[in-house]
């Protein structure tokens, strides 16, 4: 009697257990738990590529400090008067028609049909 007893325990026990897994396991499969877990793996993934861009912006500005250094241009972090002079005058405002826009075959009307 009481071996009987303890099997049928055991068997209510398991399907419970087992009705139990498979409903939880159905409610993460319909579609509104799959877009909040897309959602939160693509939040997930920005903050991830945010870090990783953050890190890179830090280990550029550092590598330019260090060539900075290296090439002794902390010294002088004016441009040339040579280049200065360059650009002032390829500026719209001391050029009415620069070089590098006369010479140009770039179409600047971006509604033409290519």
């Amino acid at each position: 009697m009481f071996r009987r007893t303890f099997w049928f325990t055991a068997g209510a026990a398991a399907g419970v257990w087992a009705t139990t897994k498979v409903n939880r396991k159905l409610k993460q499969l319909t579609p509104e738990s799959l877009a909040a877990q897309a959602a939160n793996k693509a939040i997930e993934a920005g903050h991830r590529i945010k870090d990783f861009a953050l890190d890179v912006r830090d280990g550029m500005a550092e590598r330019e400090a260090e060539l900075d250094e290296a090439l002794g241009l902390n010294d002088h972090p004016e441009l040339p008067a040579a280049r200065r002079i360059a650009a002032i005058e390829n500026s719209p405002k001391h050029s009415k028609n620069p070089t590098y826009v006369e010479r140009s075959t770039y179409s600047y009307n971006r509604n033409e049909d290519h």
